[in-house]
């Protein structure tokens, strides 16, 4: 993380709230790419700084950014060098040198689905390369119509209802595996379409839906808003579907949060994000629903303080076996921890 970036978080400081809550942060990355600035290095020590800056963050969990494949060996395998890559990490953390926080204590990587049947090579190499951390994959479906977002895709349109890619998400429910759903506010009743066909896989949907707050919705808010809660409230129906409720701080959003002269605060982005995750809480319930970080990607935004903080805000009038639900018993139960 660029000491540029860091500075700029540092124009925004809040006392820790509630600094005892235990949390468990269901979603994080680790990569080393130049490439990728402000945020081109978050690796272990990278994290350590932001989950030991006040919050009591007791477990984590990564989540797959295509990050250190293997650079040999058959296409459908090289995913599998980022489960090794990780796992190196987390044996790190266990080791009780680097604190108390178990670090990457649930894997979650890639593999093709499209591979169909075949699939099944790939996630057991990643089983077997995890020391039974790997808990499941994300394959990408995020798709959309407008030009302005290109940069966002990677997948073909209507991934999720394609016949080789179901032949493969079949082997994670006889795998005992889950699936991150990755995709646009635009494309959840085609996720409500696949968690109905596969009811005993457990589902996670990511950054809650995924609104789009740029290109051709950048003055449709009303409208996004809209839509994304008829589609939540569709998915909720879905008992095998549980929600982060984050990444609020990608750009996708279409809030302007990084380009001002100092971060927001807690009280403000609580008041921006409450309205969609209150609904999420409302139609799924807290023992379906966990706060997530997407750090490093949302921490182009919001230092991890802060952002936790309003995480503790929006909760703030619910029961403690609630508050326990979102911020750790959740995701604790959904990875398997």
């Amino acid at each position: 993380m660029t000491n540029g970036l860091n500075e700029w978080l540092a124009r925004r400081q809040e006392e820790v709230l509630e600094p005892d809550l235990p949390i468990c942060d269901p979603h994080h990355h680790f990569w080393d790419r130049t490439e990728l600035r402000p945020s081109g290095r978050y690796l272990l020590d990278e994290l350590l700084d932001d989950t030991g800056s006040g919050h009591n963050i007791t477990e984590t969990v990564f989540i797959e950014c295509g990050s250190m494949y293997r650079a040999t060996g058959p296409e459908s395998m090289k995913p599998v060098g980022e489960t090794e890559f990780v796992q190196g990490i987390a044996a790190m953390s266990a080791s009780g040198d680097y604190g108390d926080t178990k670090v990457a204590a649930g894997i979650v990587g890639f593999a093709d689905l499209t591979l169909g049947a075949a699939v099944e090579e790939v996630l057991q190499e990643h089983r077997a390369s995890s020391r039974d951390r790997f808990r499941g994959i994300r394959h990408a479906a995020v798709w959309d119509e407008s030009p302005e977002i290109r940069r966002y895709k990677n997948p073909p349109k209507g991934l999720l209802a394609d016949a080789r890619f179901r032949e493969g998400f079949a082997v994670l429910g006889r795998l005992g595996m889950s699936f991150e759903g990755w995709l646009y506010h635009t494309q959840l009743g085609e996720l409500t379409d696949l968690a109905q066909a596969f009811p005993d896989v457990t589902i996670i949907l990511n950054h809650i839906g995924g609104p789009i707050g740029i290109g051709l919705y950048a003055d449709r808010k009303d409208e996004v808003f809209e839509t994304w809660k008829s589609g939540i409230t569709e998915l909720s129906t879905c008992p095998n579907v549980v929600v982060k409720l984050g990444g609020f701080g990608m750009p996708l959003g279409g809030r302007d949060w990084h380009e001002r002269d100092a971060p927001p605060g807690s009280e403000e982005i609580a008041g921006v994000m409450s309205p969609w995750y209150l609904h999420c809480i409302e139609q799924f319930g807290p023992d379906r629903c966990m706060f997530e970080s997407n750090f490093p990607v949302d921490k182009v935004s919001v230092s991890y303080r802060v952002l936790w903080n309003a995480f503790k805000r929006i909760a703030a009038g619910f029961t403690p076996a609630e508050k326990a639900s979102l911020f750790r018993e959740t995701a604790v139960r959904a990875y398997r921890l």
